[in-house]
């Protein structure tokens, strides 16, 4: 593989950091944060091939996994464990997996993400076929336990991305549908956890985001199959129900509560109005 620049470790444009004042630090992280947005619109059609590849299984019975080390296992993680109380869908539709396992969400485990063969067999508790898909994290590019499981998931047939932040890096190699965002070097020289960490966590919630509507699970622009799992989104999805039926709250929050979410309270009161 030709060399590349990796771009994640090079030196900060910043000298000095600990001179600055709080405004000034609080300042240049904003201004660098500020040109993420412009480096995931570059690679919007890779996204899109992304999605469009997961789509068509992923409507049916295709599940999709993400698995990362370090912050990039955890960014999967937090995108993974969303999905159900968003959209209502089951908790075995989106997997996150890390380096370490569980343990490794809140403490580092040391060396954990250089075994290239462990994350295959993280997914084989799953039972993993091709309807599946596997989105490697890895801001680096290099991370063993990513490109190795990328590469066993690509050779028994399933559906391959990743989301990196450095062009031309092997893990670009190790998948059908790479998606390098090149965020430049970071605040803190190193520190993948700001711009590319932003990068990965904006890039997830557009594949999920788009993933779920385009299966359905939003109607017009609100969420009606959240889970109603706290009094926030039982008045929330109350609200939509008012909206929806002209029910005043009382009526919309009992028939809400007795049918379990949005999309069955409108539907059951437009059943009964016909």
């Amino acid at each position: 593989m030709a060399d590349f620049t990796k771009t994640t470790e090079s030196n900060s444009a910043y000298e000095g950091l600990e001179n600055m004042s709080i405004k000034d630090l609080l300042f240049n992280i904003n201004k660098e944060d500020q040109t993420v947005a412009y480096s995931i619109e570059k690679v919007l059609p890779n996204i899109q091939k992304l999605v469009e590849s997961i789509l068509p299984n992923f409507t049916g019975n295709g599940r999709l996994f993400y698995i990362g080390a370090g912050t990039s296992g955890r960014l999967g993680i937090v995108d993974a464990s969303e999905c159900p109380p968003t959209f209502g869908v089951d908790h075995g539709k989106v997997i996150g997996l890390i380096a370490g396992g569980d343990s490794a969400i809140r403490k580092a485990v040391e060396f954990a993400e250089d075994d290239d063969r462990q994350a295959w067999k993280d997914l084989l508790e799953h039972k993993p076929t091709e309807s599946d898909a596997v989105i490697g994290i890895a801001a680096s590019g290099t991370t063993p336990y990513v490109i190795g499981g990328l590469r066993e998931a690509q050779k028994h047939g399933l559906v391959t991305g990743c989301i990196t932040c450095n062009q031309g890096s092997p893990i670009t190699q190790a998948c059908e549908f790479p998606v390098a965002a090149v965020v430049g070097p970071e605040f803190v020289t190193g520190s993948t956890r700001m711009k590319a960490g932003t990068a990965q966590k904006l890039i997830l919630n557009m594949i999920s985001t788009s993933l779920m509507i385009a299966i359905g699970k939003i109607k017009g622009n609100k969420m009606v199959d959240m889970q109603l799992s706290n009094h926030k989104l039982v008045g929330r999805g109350t609200q939509m129900v008012m909206e929806a039926t002209g029910l005043t709250q009382d009526q919309a929050e009992t028939l809400l509560l007795d049918c379990g979410s949005v999309r069955s309270a409108i539907e059951k009161h437009q059943s009964q109005s016909q």
